[in-house]
C-alpha cells in the first residue's frame, strides 16, 4: 500500500511538474501576442523621443533578443521565482505582488470561509429536508444571489449603506485621515472597511457550495448504508450526522481547494467598486497599463495556486477516500 501511495504520489507530482511548464510558456506566448510596445507604453505621451532610447530600453528589459532566445530566459527565470521586472511600477515583480498581497487575502479569505461555512451548513440542512419549505427558500436565495453581477451589488451596497446611511466607508482598506491612538482602532477602522466587500463575496459564492452540498446530501440519502443506519434504531440527526454529511463532504475537497487556490487571484470587479488595493486592482491596473510583466506574474501565481491546490486535493482523496485506486 505505502509503495502504490509513493508511486501514485510521484505520477501526480510529475503531472503537476509538467502543468507548471506548459502554463510558464503559455503565459510567455500569450502576451507576445497581445497589442502594444512596452517601451513605447514607458514613454510619457506627447514626448518624442529618440529611437536610439526606445532601442536602449527594449535592450534593458530583453525585448530585443529572437523570441526563442527570450522564452528560454522566461523559463528558466520563472522555475527561479524570478519574475522579471516591473514596467510601471519600476520595481521586481515579486515585491509589488507582495505590497498588495495581504489586502487580498484579508478580503478573500475572510469571505471564502464564510461562505464555505454558510453554503455547506445550509446546503446540508436543504438536501436534508428536500422539497420542504426550507429547501425552496434556501436555493431560491441563494440562486438569486449567485446570479447577481457582483459589480452591480456592490454598487447597491454602497448606495444603501454608504451614501445614503453613511455606515460604511465607500471604499479603501482604511482612513486615510485618521489619527490612530491604539491597535484596537486599527482593527476596528479595517474592519468597518471590510464589511461591504465581504458580505459582496459571500453572498456571490455562497451559493456554489449551498448546490454542491445539497446535491450531494440527496444523492448520498438514497445509499444503502443510510437506510441501514435507520434500520439500527440511529436518530435523523445522527445518521445526518455521522453517516450522511461525511460522506457528503467528499466530492467538495476539490471545490474547496480550488477556491483557496483563487485567493491570491484577489476579486476583480469586487475590488475595483470599492476601490480595494488588492490583487484584483493591481491586475486592473496592469491591464490598463500594459505592464505585461506583471500580468505574467500575476497569471502565472494564480495558474501554480490552482494546480498545487488540485495536486493537495489528489492527496487528500487518498487518505479520505478508500474508494481511490493508486493507479
Amino acid at each position: 500500500m505505502a509503495r502504490s501511495r509513493a508511486v501514485y504520489l510521484a505520477r501526480k507530482s510529475a503531472y503537476a511538474f509538467i502543468t507548471v511548464v506548459i502554463v510558464i510558456v503559455f503565459n510567455f506566448l500569450l502576451f507576445r501576442v497581445m497589442p502594444g510596445d512596452p517601451a513605447r507604453i514607458l514613454i510619457p505621451r506627447g514626448h518624442n523621443v529618440p529611437l536610439s532610447l526606445i532601442a536602449r530600453m527594449r535592450e534593458f528589459y530583453g525585448l530585443d533578443k529572437p523570441l526563442p532566445t527570450q522564452l528560454v530566459s522566461y523559463v528558466i527565470q520563472t522555475l527561479q521565482l524570478d519574475l522579471g521586472y516591473s514596467f510601471y511600477y519600476k520595481a521586481p515583480v515579486s515585491d509589488v505582488i507582495a505590497a498588495w498581497l495581504p489586502n487580498t487575502l484579508l478580503l478573500v479569505g475572510i469571505s471564502e470561509v464564510i461562505a464555505i461555512l454558510l453554503g455547506f451548513s445550509t446546503g446540508a440542512i436543504a438536501g436534508w429536508r428536500r422539497g420542504k419549505r426550507f429547501d425552496l427558500f434556501a436555493t431560491s436565495f441563494g440562486l438569486t444571489t449567485w446570479s447577481m453581477p457582483t459589480f452591480w451589488l456592490g454598487i447597491v451596497l454602497i448606495m444603501v449603506f454608504s451614501v445614503q446611511l453613511g455606515i460604511f466607508p465607500v471604499g479603501g482598506v482604511r482612513t486615510a485621515e485618521m489619527t490612530v491612538t491604539s491597535i484596537f482602532q486599527q482593527i476596528e477602522d479595517v474592519g468597518m472597511h471590510l464589511i461591504l466587500p465581504v458580505i459582496t463575496l459571500t453572498l456571490v459564492s455562497f451559493a456554489e457550495y449551498l448546490m454542491i452540498m445539497r446535491n450531494s446530501i440527496v444523492d448520498v440519502m438514497t445509499e444503502d448504508f443510510v437506510l441501514t443506519a435507520r434500520a439500527k434504531g440511529l436518530t435523523e440527526q445522527q445518521v445526518l450526522k455521522d453517516h450522511v454529511v461525511p460522506n457528503a463532504l467528499l466530492p467538495s475537497v476539490t471545490t474547496i481547494a480550488i477556491a483557496f487556490g483563487f485567493i491570491v487571484g484577489g476579486a476583480l470587479q469586487t475590488e475595483i467598486i470599492f476601490s480595494y488595493p488588492g490583487i484584483g486592482m493591481l491586475t486592473y491596473m496592469a491591464i490598463e497599463f500594459r505592464d505585461y510583466t506583471l500580468l505574467q506574474g500575476l497569471f502565472f501565481i494564480d495558474a501554480v495556486l490552482v494546480i498545487i491546490a488540485n495536486f493537495a486535493a489528489d492527496i487528500i482523496y487518498t487518505y479520505i477516500d478508500p474508494r481511490v485506486k493508486f493507479q
